[in-house]
């Protein structure tokens, strides 16, 4: 009987105006765009800012620091290349700087999470080209 290897996780496909994002988060820093006009932060990276329509855009190191706005846990998944994570936890993050982002809540069981949850980034690699950002529970720092 032949073993078949779960297919890799797909990368993020890299605009380049979000470039800079991903460049920060190789590094261990959560970058946010903030318009220089209207001063309101920006996520995800665009081109305009979505507030006032303004290009003069500036990417910021953020916080890192966040609360769980809404999440789910997925205990099942058709084989896919997220199959040996489960269970693992999508999130909504509300950061301090007032954005929503979306990704994984790590480090913490699923049964003990709840909204309002204070989070603190953490940063996981994907592969030699991506470094992701993820949070975890502020408790454990």
């Amino acid at each position: 009987m032949s073993t078949v290897s779960p297919p890799a996780k797909p990368e993020p496909v890299v605009a380049p105006w979000a470039r800079p994002f991903w460049d920060a988060a190789a590094k261990g820093q959560l970058a946010l765009q903030q318009c220089e006009d209207c001063s309101k932060f920006i996520f995800y990276p665009r081109v305009a800012c979505p507030h006032c329509a303004s290009e003069r855009i500036a990417w910021r190191t953020a916080s890192g620091r966040g609360t769980v706005y809404s999440y789910t846990v997925v205990e099942n998944n058709a084989p896919s290349a997220f199959i040996a994570d489960m269970p693992f936890v999508v999130a909504v993050i509300r950061l301090e700087e007032g954005v929503q982002m979306l990704s994984n809540i790590v480090g913490c069981d699923p049964d003990k999470l709840r909204c309002d949850m204070e989070v603190v980034v953490t940063f996981e690699r994907l592969n030699d080209n991506f470094v992701l950002p993820k949070f975890r529970p502020a408790s454990n720092s």
